[in-house]
């Protein structure tokens, strides 16, 4: 009977579809070791954790490694196209919860809610209605989003229809602007924008993408919201910004390094609003990714390839390894 391995428990929807086709096992623990013997006999691997570097070297049976959404950073890619291992994502499965996410961070730091909660419970009605005075609303605003993938987009179409925002945005591609959204430079995006929204994929290009520079170079009221991942911001910069009052505050849902410290600068900050990574986690993206991830396993398992698949050139030496089967 097929072997299916996910690293995290699945929506009951999933559970009950890869039920009939073959033997779901839960990862008994994230660690590199765990993760690398539980998966040698497995076929499929549902991903939402960090795969070690090296798992799929060796004597293995693994068929393809299906991550439960879009970002590849959690899959070693490379390593497993020299493998014959297929990799496959979830392209937009949980853009929605990710988009909504970062309009809800860009209000609360604009109408200044955790100060109000804060103070509200302190020191009474009177303190924490005090903060309303300065609150901004974001009608009206710039908002400039890094990234024009399937998080971009939806962004772009929640602020532009729903607070008619003006918008703009940089991409690497040049691809997927809608016809509201005006592509510029990223440079003159940060220099423009109301709200920066980082929704770009990890990359070596995109790391310490929004570095001292542009940090600085914010308007003095301006606000950046990370859905992206963590390595995208250089820390120290945004930690000095934020301690200096020299941009209006930072809504971050991703970290460098995770789970973050407890002591971490960025918790003590009252300009910060920070999220431990839930952004595109919702009942509803959960079911979505389960059942997608699902699909795509089932596919797998009937010796289809992924509709989603991502390292194409691995295609020769998987078909070499189960052409036959």
């Amino acid at each position: 009977m097929p072997i299916i391995y996910s690293t995290h428990p699945l929506h009951p929807h999933a559970t009950d579809m890869l039920a009939e086709a073959g033997d779901l096992r839960i990862a008994s623990a994230l660690d590199g070791p765990t993760l690398m013997r539980e998966s040698r006999d497995v076929d499929v691997v549902i991903v939402r954790a960090v795969l070690p570097a090296d798992i799929f070297a060796g004597k293995h049976s693994i068929r393809a490694a299906i991550r439960h959404g879009a970002g590849l950073d959690m899959i070693p890619v490379e390593e497993a196209t020299r493998a014959g291992v297929l990799v496959a994502n979830l392209p937009g499965a949980n853009a929605r919860s990710v988009a909504e996410h970062a309009i809800l961070a860009a209000l609360a730091l604009l109408r200044q809610f955790r100060a109000i909660d804060r103070d509200l419970r302190k020191d009474g009605w009177f303190t924490g209605r005090e903060h309303a005075n300065t609150a901004r609303e974001l009608a009206g605003r710039t908002i400039g989003i890094v990234g024009m993938g399937a998080i971009g987009r939806e962004v772009a179409a929640i602020g532009h229809h729903g607070f008619g925002l003006r918008v703009l945005g940089a991409s690497r591609s040049g691809a997927g602007f809608p016809p509201y959204a005006r592509a510029i430079p990223l440079d003159v995006l940060v220099a423009e924008s109301d709200v920066i929204v980082l929704a770009c994929p990890l990359t070596p290009d995109t790391i310490g993408l929004m570095s001292r520079q542009r940090i600085f170079s914010m308007r003095p009221d301006a606000i950046l919201v990370n859905v992206s991942r963590g390595p995208v911001i250089d820390d120290t910069a945004l930690i000095d910004a934020l301690r200096e009052n020299r941009i209006g505050g930072a809504a971050l849902d991703v970290f460098s390094k995770q789970p973050l410290s407890p002591d971490h600068p960025y918790l003590s900050l009252d300009n910060v609003i920070a999220t431990p990574h839930l952004a595109g986690i919702t009942e509803d993206s959960m079911m979505r990714m389960g059942i997608g991830a699902a699909e795509e396993a089932l596919r797998v398992l009937k010796g289809e390839l992924p509709v989603n698949l991502r390292n194409p050139g691995a295609l020769d030496l998987y078909l070499r390894r189960f052409g036959d089967q």
